[in-house]
């Protein structure tokens, strides 16, 4: 008997038709159930599928840190920050350095004040965000100090109120590279979350350099409740002004924080004076208070490496260069001043010969007495040059 016809059977038929059959009822109940299990299955492995996938999704990356253990005691970050990332941060610093893959550098904002001076310029690379220079100039201030004060971030939690927390990671004791995590706020924004790595190191003439980038660490896994920064790029030197009791901080910043790019534009063109204004208040309280070392603690402060020979002759070598440059331009725009002043003092003497010659062909027709049409176009000629000329030394008189 078919299936169709067992199910339309009445249920007293069905019942002695299943104690007759009972070996084959229960080999087509388990049919039955077989059939139904395999379509539900068909529903659910999709949904499982999409489930795996987003999971993966929103699972942690692999990090970028070679390491065979998760504890961060063996998590090896001697080569996440090299002497070449400095040799590119140095490059980067210097204003004029036109690299083919950067735009044309655009002025953003220039303020300053008795004790402090900012300048700010941007450009938009081919790849990547919004690229920032800047030149902050602190008065009354040495290197040391803006150095310590401005890689607090302890005490930057005090006046940076876009600071919510931080926290050291790890330290690498044998490179100076220290590792941390920042969590920062932004009005109607999702706070943003920033696993950072930092190297700090120290040239010739009291001149400090830092290059930070962005990195993974398994003590930050990724959180739904923060917005992970993935590209962040920035470095800056300190060093003294010559001839001045001031301190100069020149900074290169990319950052890509998923924001807008006209909006973040506009939005640090609005507000980067007003910060850079409470970062010098902010400076003058903490060069007041005494702060010792901790001994705790180790940063990569108290970890600066020394700036490679080569590369610290490569910048001395730049720096003569630069000032003997600057005093070889002075000295061809000098040549070029002398010769259009020598083109200058030339031009009106041609006028000058032109005119004499002119008058004294008017003179010549005079004496010889013609008063004919030739002596009349060259009086009129003479009389209405010397006018021009007489209205025109007038006007110079006046200016």
């Amino acid at each position: 008997m078919k299936m169709a016809e067992l199910l339309i059977l009445p249920s007293s038929e069905a019942k002695l038709l299943w104690k007759e059959n009972k070996a084959g009822g229960w080999a087509a109940l388990a049919a039955i159930s077989f059939i139904f299990v395999w379509q539900l299955l068909k529903f659910i492995l999709p949904a499982l599928r999409l489930i795996v996938v987003r999971f993966r999704r929103t699972s942690p990356p692999p990090l970028s840190l070679s390491s065979d253990a998760i504890s961060p005691s063996s998590h090896r970050i001697s080569d996440l920050i090299s002497d070449g990332d400095l040799k590119i941060l140095i490059d980067n610093l210097d204003e004029k350095a036109n690299d083919p893959e950067n735009g044309k550098w655009e002025n953003v904002t220039e303020k300053s004040k008795t004790s402090l001076s900012y300048k700010a310029k941007c450009c938009k690379p081919k790849e990547g965000p919004l690229k920032y220079w800047s030149v902050t100039v602190f008065e009354n201030c040495s290197p040391e100090t803006l150095r310590d004060f401005y890689m607090d971030c302890d005490f930057r939690k005090q006046w940076d109120k876009t600071v919510v927390a931080h926290e050291q990671l790890q330290i690498d004791e044998g490179s100076g590279t220290e590792i941390g995590k920042t969590i920062k706020k932004f009005p109607l924004l999702t706070p943003r979350e920033y696993v950072l790595a930092w190297k700090i190191w120290e040239g010739s003439n009291r001149t400090y350099y830092c290059f930070t980038k962005e990195c993974e660490h398994p003590l930050a896994p990724i959180q739904r409740k923060y917005v992970r920064v993935p590209f962040f790029r920035s470095g800056w030197r300190i060093r003294q002004v010559p001839g001045k009791n001031a301190s100069e901080i020149r900074m290169v910043h990319q950052e890509d924080a998923g924001l807008n790019v006209e909006f973040a534009k506009l939005a640090f063109a609005r507000g980067i004076w007003s910060y850079v204004c409470k970062m010098d208040d902010a400076l003058r309280k903490y060069s007041s208070i005494h702060h010792p070392p901790s001994s705790s603690t180790t940063t990569a402060v108290s970890l600066i490496q020394k700036v490679p020979h080569d590369l610290d002759a490569i910048i001395r070598a730049s720096s003569s260069d630069l000032a003997s440059g600057s005093g070889s331009s002075h000295g061809i725009n000098g040549q070029e001043n002398g010769a259009n002043s020598q083109k200058l003092k030339r031009m009106p003497s041609k006028k000058l010969i032109a005119n004499g010659l002119l008058l004294l062909g008017g003179l010549v027709c005079l004496s010889q007495g013609n008063s004919g049409l030739g002596a009349k176009v060259a009086i009129a000629c003479v009389l209405k040059k010397l006018s021009k000329r007489g209205s025109l030394c007038g006007q110079k008189q006046q200016r």
